[in-house]
């Protein structure tokens, strides 16, 4: 199957999955209108798409994935509606519409971001189809990615770097937890729910990492190359916020010779697996040659 056929059946029923969930639950109105918002406000649904990418070349389907996924996405969601915080990155545009403080201001946003984030474990918690001991590693590692030991602490090291001029190294560690822990754990949640072996796990793994590197200096490219029209953010943020960025550091045609190291190595990491992985392929090459 090839990825556009792939995210033409998947992307609905991402969307339809989440908007049941916030749907049954008999919570004080705004709160609702204000996940609602961000859930439903778009986005490339990366994260979702491959968890459920690795399930299909793995060969398995599962009755849970779509919850999963929702999770994933969930997760994903409440961590941009507090990234866009006036006392985080004060951003006032995301996915081309105004951020979630604006509209609902910041108190709302920032409980619905809670909301987002611990419903999230909940769903994955109560799993009707999936064994004690693997809804235990999915919970586990979705703490470990979405919490202090990766998506929260590379946040606090993206604040603490601002206004300082970061060595690539320190660089990487942050963008390996802000953005790469969530974006490896979506891809390990769809290996366990596959039966993945180890040495799949860690194949996995290693694409994730390189994924997630490869992903986020895409992200500094475009904030330097694109407009906001065509992000849907604010472009030249990270610049305004002076903050260490891949083209900063290594100037742009560094950055993108760094780019396709990382996309090399990610495509490396999955030569081992079983099958053409051609689904995870192009997920590849959307994410590095996306245009917001």
């Amino acid at each position: 199957m090839k990825l556009k056929e792939f995210r033409n059946y998947y992307e609905p029923l991402i969307q339809q999955e989440l908007a049941e969930q916030i749907a049954v639950l008999q919570i004080p109105t705004s709160l609702k209108e204000s996940m609602n918002y961000s859930l439903q406000a778009g986005g490339k649904r990366i994260r979702p798409i491959l968890m459920l990418a690795v399930m299909h070349e793995l060969g398995h389907n599962h009755p849970d994935a779509l919850k999963v996924a929702a999770a994933i996405e969930m997760i994903h969601t409440y961590s941009l509606i507090h990234d866009d915080l006036p006392s985080m990155d004060d951003d006032d545009l995301r996915r081309g519409m105004p951020t979630n403080h604006k509209v609902f201001g910041e108190a709302v946003a920032i409980l619905a971001g809670d909301a987002l984030l611990t419903y999230s474990f909940g769903l994955v918690s109560r799993l009707e189809n999936v064994s004690g001991d693997d809804k235990i590693r999915l919970i586990d590692l979705m703490s470990v990615s979405s919490g202090a030991e990766g998506m929260v602490g590379g946040q606090i090291l993206d604040i603490e770097g601002e206004e300082k001029k970061l060595t690539l190294e320190e660089l990487e560690q942050v963008h390996r937890l802000k953005t790469g822990a969530l974006l490896t754990y979506s891809i390990l949640a769809g290996a366990i729910l596959a039966e993945a072996d180890s040495e799949a796990m860690l194949a996995l793994s290693k694409f994730g990492e390189h994924l997630g590197l490869a992903f986020q200096i895409r992200d500094d490219i475009l904030d330097v190359t694109g407009t906001s029209e065509e992000l849907g953010k604010t472009a030249g943020k990270d610049e305004s916020s002076d903050k260490s960025t891949y083209p900063g550091i290594l100037t742009l045609p560094g950055a993108q010779e760094k780019l396709d190291y990382h996309a090399s190595e990610a495509l490396a990491a999955i030569q081992v697996l079983d099958g053409d992985m051609e689904l995870l392929k192009e997920l590849t090459a959307m994410i590095v040659e996306r245009k917001s």
